[in-house]
């Protein structure tokens, strides 16, 4: 079970987030400002922090940056009823991972936490396993049923970025952007050509499939 850290002064907001966060299977830890967030971080593990900006003593953008100043990169959601671009751009460059403005959608923000579990885990381990497949980023090799074979950078890093995120589209640009280089001579003709690479080395396998998204781009599909 995630511990979840909810980081907020307003004591019925933190009741709800502590009722929403136990009905979807988390176990949250409670502090009423960022002081106090410290001091409990130094006796217990958190896998995540919902963080409200404004609060009394130590406020949201200070304790980001206190705790990537210090080398910790437990996922930030910092939640708050500042929605500027200001504020928002202020919240990601002192080292927030994402960012939602109050009232919060209770769906939304689980779903969110899920994505930011799932990546920051895939971070920490350096691979990424899909069913009965596994991606290691450091050898840019890919072991399924069939055994193991090493990619080309660009062919891994293609597979490593759609199944990181299933279902998420992907436009070629977007690829282009992220994985070649940016002042690479290549077109986003490159892009195709490397999907149809991968999708023949692993035509056989049934744990996922790279998907045409006609008019976008591209997504990964994951099968159960």
């Amino acid at each position: 079970m995630f511990q979840i850290m909810v980081v907020e002064d307003d004591k019925n907001v933190r009741r709800l987030m502590e009722a929403v966060l136990t009905r979807y299977g988390y176990e949250p830890i409670l502090a009423c400002d960022g002081v106090e967030a410290l001091e409990i971080m130094d006796r217990k593990h958190v896998a995540l922090i919902v963080l409200d900006v404004m609060m009394p003593r130590m406020d949201g953008y200070e304790f980001t940056n206190t705790l990537r100043s210090g080398g910790c990169n437990i996922p930030i959601l910092m939640v708050t009823a500042r929605e500027t671009q200001n504020d928002k751009k202020r919240g990601f460059i002192v080292g927030a991972d994402d960012y939602m403005v109050k009232p919060v959608d209770e769906e939304e923000m689980i779903l969110r936490i899920a994505a930011l579990l799932r990546r920051s885990q895939i971070a920490g381990e350096r691979k990424l396993t899909v069913g009965s497949t596994t991606l290691f980023y450091d050898s840019l090799s890919v072991k399924t049923a069939e055994g193991m074979q090493e990619l080309p950078q660009k062919e891994f890093l293609l597979l490593f970025k759609l199944l990181s995120y299933p279902n998420k589209i992907y436009t070629r640009r977007q690829l282009m952007d992220e994985i070649w280089d940016m002042d690479s001579e290549s077109d986003e003709r490159t892009v195709d050509v490397h999907v149809s690479r991968v999708r023949e080395r692993f035509r056989a396998c049934p744990d996922f499939e790279i998907a045409t998204v006609r008019g976008l781009g591209y997504k990964a599909v994951v099968h159960k």
